[in-house]
C-alpha cells in the first residue's frame, strides 16, 4: 500500500476539504505538479484549475479551485484559495466550475470597486 499525506483545503470562510491521500495533482504557472508522501517541502501558486486528489481508499475527489496557494509541509499539504468547489464527474467538468468561480470573483471584485467608488463620491 502506498504512503499517505493529509491534504486540507482551505478558503477564507472554512475548511473545504479534509482527508488522507496518496496523491494529489495540482496546476500552478508552471504546470501540473504531482505530490506523493515525502515530497520535498514546496510552497507554490495555484492557477484556477482542477485539483485531483487519490484517497487512501482508491476513491478519488476532483476540487476546483480559483488561484492560491500550495504548501507541502511534512506530509501535510494545505491548499489555500479563495474559493473552492468539491465537483462531481470529470476533471473537465472540474475545470469548467474553476472558471465560474473566477468568474464569480471578478463580478465580487467589481462590485466591491463600485461600492467604495460610490462611497468616496458620497463623502466629497
Amino acid at each position: 500500500m502506498a504512503k499517505s499525506f493529509t491534504v486540507d483545503v482551505v478558503s477564507p470562510d472554512a475548511r473545504m476539504w479534509h482527508g488522507e491521500a496518496t496523491f494529489l495533482v495540482a496546476k500552478t504557472p508552471e504546470g501540473e505538479i504531482g505530490i506523493m508522501a515525502d515530497h520535498e517541502p514546496m510552497m507554490g501558486a495555484l492557477v484556477t484549475s482542477a485539483v485531483t486528489v487519490e484517497g487512501v481508499d482508491g476513491g478519488q475527489t476532483i476540487i476546483a479551485v480559483h488561484g492560491g496557494f500550495i504548501q507541502v509541509l511534512g506530509n501535510q499539504v494545505t491548499l489555500l484559495t479563495d474559493r473552492a468547489q468539491i465537483t462531481e464527474g470529470s476533471r473537465a467538468d472540474a475545470v469548467e466550475a474553476a472558471e465560474a468561480l473566477a468568474e464569480a470573483a471578478g463580478e465580487d471584485e467589481a462590485e466591491e470597486a463600485l461600492a467604495s467608488t460610490e462611497g468616496s463620491a458620497d463623502e466629497v
